[in-house]
């Protein structure tokens, strides 16, 4: 079986788990193969958690969940020092935090105060936690999937933009449509039945094989490989460069527009448009892999102006703008 077909096996499981988020499924196979960390914003049981643990069952790792909180503290998530007696005498020994797994759901991210946030944070962008002078690497595969609510705002704490930066994409997941919901409430009750006949068929019922990471891995390999022609190339910049001077580009862009977007942007563009081409098993990208991917890729490193807000103008509308506007060279 090829890399591809391993890929497109852990994307089918997915879907077997998780009805109407065919979108989701991808961005989060985009993140996972592009290395990055996704930040996924929805309403309240529109299968954000169930998503990030259909991924983990499924692949070869080990799985870790952190329910934000405000009385979380840094060390909650990393580890800390933990005195022991032992025969030999008195030591402290590093107890690893749930920080500390392949796949990580930091569930409900705003939750918790901003030190909480720079904890988890500073070990997704450096892949390692130094606690009492100590460095502890990660692993080498390693994702994290930080959640939010865009509701009951009470109480939370919003990543400032600079910190949202960090994060390779972030994700919108909406309402599935009621032919899917139908679906839905069909696979949870077959999912109940199974549960009240998992003793009967323990000894039977063979469990499929987890995807091995060793297919992350060479996947990517793959992905480094993918053709980016120069006009390619020079499309993103310039999608990136019209956040920047969006007076260029109209007056619209110019009042809704007044942080542009961070060379991260670029960088994330060109890992997500060539991983969203070896998806579609091809071996280039193509104007339309950026376009797909640029609203999840711009939509948090965009800074609106206040009479954008006032005029309720989303990110994504300026996107789609800025789509509009910028021609391939």
């Amino acid at each position: 079986m090829s890399t591809l077909d391993q890929i497109g096996e852990l994307r089918a499981r997915m879907g077997q788990s998780i009805i109407g988020q065919e979108a989701v499924i991808e961005r989060l196979l985009i993140g996972l193969l592009a290395n990055g960390n996704l930040l996924v914003e929805g309403l309240p049981g529109l299968a954000k958690t169930r998503a990030i643990k259909a991924l983990a069952k499924n692949l070869e790792c080990q799985f870790s969940r952190i329910q934000f909180t405000p009385d979380l503290l840094p060390a909650d998530v990393t580890g800390t020092e933990v005195y022991h007696q032992t025969a030999e005498g008195a030591e402290f020994r590093f107890e690893p935090g749930p920080i500390f797994a392949n796949v990580v759901l930091a569930d409900e991210i705003n939750r918790a105060p901003a030190k909480v946030q720079s904890a988890l944070l500073e070990a997704m962008e450096e892949r390692q936690v130094t606690v009492a002078g100590k460095t502890h690497p990660m692993e080498p595969l390693f994702m994290v999937m930080a959640t939010q609510n865009p509701i009951e705002q009470e109480g939370t704490y919003p990543l400032p933009e600079a910190q949202m930066d960090r994060f390779l994409m972030h994700v919108m997941i909406t309402y599935p449509p009621v032919e899917d919901e139908v679906k839905v409430i069909r696979l949870v009750r077959s999912e109940e039945a199974a549960a009240n006949r998992v003793h009967e068929e323990k000894s039977t019922k063979k469990k499929a094989a987890a995807i091995p990471q060793e297919a992350i891995f060479a996947a990517r390999r793959e992905i480094v490989d993918i053709h980016v022609s120069d006009a390619i190339e020079r499309y993103m910049a310039d999608l990136v460069n019209a956040t920047r001077i969006p007076e260029a580009f109209g007056p619209e862009l110019q009042r809704w527009i007044e942080i542009g977007a961070s060379p991260r942007a670029s960088l994330a563009l060109d890992k997500c448009s060539r991983t969203h081409a070896w998806l579609k098993a091809r071996d280039y990208v193509d104007p339309q892999d950026v376009r797909a991917i640029a609203p999840d890729v711009f939509r948090h490193r965009l800074g609106l102006s206040y009479e954008a807000q006032g005029e309720g103008v989303t990110p994504d509308q300026v996107v789609d703008e800025i789509l509009r506007q910028v021609a391939l060279a």
